[in-house]
């Protein structure tokens, strides 16, 4: 009788057997989790990886912003106002210029983001109460790096002049000095001209990672790769063969993206157009290599999404796509110069709303195709070992 109702469901063995099952249901699924070392891997690391990003990496109030000054006289109160700038967390001066040219070609090339230009005759106005004109020049692409170092650049001179021995702010009838901001490239600081170039970036990132990383292993899951690999074809031209409709595919989506762009958000094209194209083919072809190095390494489909996406993370928080690049640690830009997105965002950014020439852009530009270079090498030598 009691056999009989523990058959049935009933009884104190029912409640017995379930935990035995469910028991051995849980067990047998953490084996299989920890056979797929890189689903685990994957599972750990990302939310490890979040935490360090937004916690050490992430800073909406940039410092050590590049920047450059112009001076166009030698005098006390300019070289206070130089030492100023240098004693503050704000600012890094990288140059001190003489020349506007060279004003012009740091704030185009992007080597600096500020240039406080000190006019011939200021230091003479100054004493002399006339209320001369400081001249502020900032890259207003990323008008959140922009706005709050402006902020803080009148306090930072005013300071410096309070503690030049020959003025103090205090004894004047008033302010003795005006500056005026000059926002190049964005004198509105919309944030559609920084978030729009950056999205073509981001995007093609995202979906030719995905694309790709899953191309191979589903030859493989399929079983149909064994057939390419027994017709008259080398492995180089599979890989090829197969990259090549993802980069017209790519190329496709950066039209879709940039037409968007300019007719319905208004965002400019300054620049050369043929040099948008050349820029964007190297980059999608640098993001296919990635995904291919991905595919080989995975062995499924889910495998190889998970580690597309866990490349991704860092692309669209460490390339100046959401937060400024200037403002993170040594080690975050560190990490953001590895990734091919910085220096296409830097570049799209550039050649859009500047309209400057790729000899401008040549640090961005060769670090782009040293990165491609490096990523298609590794896509070669994975694809054939795997094959093999």
């Amino acid at each position: 009788m009691t056999a009989a109702r523990n058959e049935n469901g009933n009884g104190n063995g029912n409640g017995n057997g379930f935990l035995r099952r469910f028991w051995a249901m849980t067990v047998k699924e953490f084996i299989q989790m920890t056979r797929d070392r890189i689903t685990l891997a994957t599972m750990v690391m990302i939310p490890v990886m979040q935490l360090f990003l937004f916690g050490f990496a992430i800073n909406t109030t940039p410092h050590n912003l590049p920047t450059a000054v112009l001076m166009r006289e030698n005098s006390d109160i300019g070289r206070s106002i130089l030492a100023a700038l240098k004693n503050t967390d704000f600012f890094d001066i990288r140059a001190v210029l003489t020349r506007a040219e060279d004003m012009d070609r740091m704030l185009e090339s992007g080597s600096a983001l500020f240039v406080v230009e000190i006019p011939a005759g200021f230091e003479r106005a100054v004493r002399r109460g006339d209320n001369p004109s400081l001249l502020v020049a900032a890259d207003a692409t990323d008008p959140v790096a922009a706005s709050s170092a402006l902020g803080a650049l009148s306090g930072i001179i005013a300071t410096a002049l309070e503690h030049d021995r020959h003025i103090t702010i205090a004894e004047a009838s008033k302010p003795p000095f005006t500056i005026v901001q000059h926002r190049r490239y964005n004198p509105a600081g919309s944030s559609t001209l920084n978030i729009v170039p950056g999205l073509l970036g981001t995007i093609l990132t995202m979906t030719l990672l995905i694309f790709t990383a899953l191309s191979v292993t589903r030859e493989v899951e399929r079983g149909t790769m064994e057939n390419l690999l027994s017709m008259p074809i080398k492995p180089i031209e599979i890989m090829l063969g197969k990259i090549a409709p993802y980069v017209m595919i790519g190329l496709l989506q950066a039209m879709i993206i940039i037409a968007a762009g300019y007719f319905v958000f208004r965002v400019p094209i300054l620049g050369s157009p043929a040099a948008l194209a050349a820029v964007t083919a190297l980059f999608v072809v640098s993001n296919l290599s990635i995904g291919y190095t991905f595919s080989t390494v995975a062995t499924n489909q889910l495998q190889a999404v998970q580690m597309a996406m866990m490349f991704f993370l860092p692309n669209i928080l460490l390339s100046g796509f959401m937060f400024p690049f200037a403002g993170m640690p040594t080690w975050a830009r560190g990490i953001g110069e590895a990734l091919p997105l910085t220096h296409y965002i830097r570049i799209v950014r550039a050649i859009m709303l500047k309209g400057a020439s790729i000899d401008v852009l040549a640090y961005d530009t060769a670090m782009l195709v040293l990165l491609t270079m490096v990523a298609m090498a590794i896509a070669v030598r994975r694809f054939r070992r795997t094959l093999d």
